[in-house]
């Protein structure tokens, strides 16, 4: 265990990829290097769940394991030596282990199957990778991490689309079935994230699961109720602008940042990590309806003047505006994207002549 004093000065290489808010702590941190923690306090109490914490008695007995808020109610009563003997500490140990220890021994069975599987993916070894998550599919069928690695080693790594389309539509079909949002949105990402590959998925049939999982989504997160959007939506949106529908994409990323104020109040550090997603695809999205709108006329501008040239015997560039204008601006916020696309389209219009090479 070392304990690393905080430096007066920001930016510490511990501390680089760790969330704004984390960064700015100004106490000592005690950082197990070596895994006694987990070996010797964690894995014994079967905590599984971060942050937990331990009070240690004067006696130098554990007097409770539980979540930090719990601090407040509980280190007055471990002072005045009540808490040890108190009906609230005995309930409180017995609903711990009743909640942990399954999921503690599950961990454990799942540990040499998550070894092998990661030890593969760092060799880029597909196929074992897909040997130890069949295993763990025999194990657990229920494991929603190893349903979607399947899924993603087949369609996305190895590529096999014969063995991995019918694998996929199970994961929907029992993502739907659950009625659970965290799998709905899961086998979403299978279908429309965009950092997989989906060009060999069948367009028909990825937006047909794409079209079933959005619905179920939306039914059981409606827009109108007070759950959390900022978790589910975007992926409905990227689902959405796929298919077409900026305006519904734009509609459920607002939504969904909306939510990060909602009612529910939501620690700092996660609407850190959210807000910049969020922010760069409700830029997107208004960048390609802009787009979409405008490009129709500047084509037909374009292509009377190129015509134009053509009959004076000019030779003329084929320019695809719709994906230049695009890759132009994507980057740029909103506002700031629509306004280039403006001052774009008004100098292609003004030199729409001169569109020709030599």
């Amino acid at each position: 265990m070392k304990t690393l004093q905080r430096p007066s000065r920001p930016g510490p290489s511990w501390t680089r990829g760790w969330p704004k808010s984390a960064r700015d702590l100004n106490y000592r941190i005690a950082f197990d290097y070596t895994g006694e923690m987990k070996k010797l306090w964690r894995e014994p109490s079967f905590c599984i769940g971060i942050p937990t914490s331990f009070v240690v008695d004067r006696d130098g007995c554990i007097a409770f394991i539980g979540h930090p808020s719990q601090l407040g109610e509980v280190l007055p009563k471990v002072l005045n030596g009540s808490w040890p003997t108190s009906n609230k500490a005995k309930a409180a140990d017995q609903e711990r282990i009743a909640t942990s220890e399954p999921l503690a021994r599950e961990q454990a069975l799942k540990k040499p199957i998550d070894d092998r599987f990661w030890a593969a993916v760092k060799l880029e070894d597909w196929k074992t990778a897909l040997w130890a998550i069949d295993e763990g599919i025999a194990l657990m069928p229920g494991d929603i991490n190893f349903r979607l690695a399947h899924a993603h080693l087949l369609l996305h790594k190895i590529q096999d689309m014969w063995t991995g389309l019918p694998v996929m539509r199970q994961l929907v079909r029992d993502a739907i079935d659950k009625n659970s949002e965290d799998w709905m949105v899961s086998a979403l990402d299978q279908l429309f994230h965009p950092a997989n590959d989906h060009s060999r998925l069948p367009p028909a049939e990825r937006f047909a699961m794409g079209k079933e999982l959005s619905e179920h989504i939306l039914a059981l997160n409606p827009p109108q109720g007070d759950s959390p959007k900022f978790r589910s939506y975007p992926a409905v949106a990227r689902y959405y602008h796929e298919n077409g529908n900026n305006d519904r994409a734009i509609e459920l990323v607002e939504l969904a940042l909306t939510s990060l104020d909602g009612p529910e109040p939501i620690p700092a550090e996660l609407k850190e990590q959210h807000l910049p997603d969020l922010l760069q695809a409700l830029a997107e999205y208004r960048v390609r309806r802009l787009v979409a709108a405008l490009s129709l006329p500047l084509r037909k501008t374009v292509s009377r003047r190129c015509q134009s040239a053509v009959g004076r015997g000019e030779t003329t560039k084929r320019v695809d505006l719709s994906k230049w204008l695009t890759g132009q601006f994507v980057h740029f916020p909103g506002v700031a994207a629509a306004r280039r696309v403006h001052a774009a389209l008004g100098r292609l219009f003004a030199a729409g002549s001169r569109l020709k090479s030599s």
